[in-house]
């Protein structure tokens, strides 16, 4: 391959490469408590990691219970020390299964959302 040939490959590879990045979201890469979990001890908070760095202006975690009412005590915070992680502090709660709901904006502009569920367990 000519040193001209290897130039274009080059650009091609790195055109590609920046072009996926260009395309990235920031996706629920796991949370505590988890999916779909059920624990023993309520949690005090909700975080939510994300696969990508998410703008904390523009980014929200709620959670509530199965009347729909809010549990959190918002706003939800992006974590200083880690960028793609989100989280929210809850008022104590009881058994039962609760919703939680996020929106983030990554820093590439793209807006994603979900929700999950979890459940605290009855004390035996």
């Amino acid at each position: 391959m000519s040193v001209k040939g290897l130039g274009a490959a080059v650009a091609l590879i790195t055109l590609l490469l920046g072009a996926g990045a260009a395309w990235s979201h920031a996706f629920l890469e796991r949370a505590e408590p988890r999916v779909g979990s059920s624990v023993k001890t309520a949690p005090s908070r909700v975080r939510a990691w994300f696969t990508e760095e998410i703008e904390p202006a523009f980014s929200t975690l709620e959670v509530v219970n199965q009347a729909g009412e809010r549990v959190d005590q918002g706003p939800a915070q992006v974590d200083a020390a880690n960028p793609a992680l989100l989280q929210v502090p809850l008022k104590p709660l009881g058994p039962g299964t609760y919703r939680v709901k996020w929106r983030v904006l990554s820093v590439d502009t793209h807006v994603t959302e979900g929700d999950f569920t979890f459940r605290v367990a009855a004390a035996p």
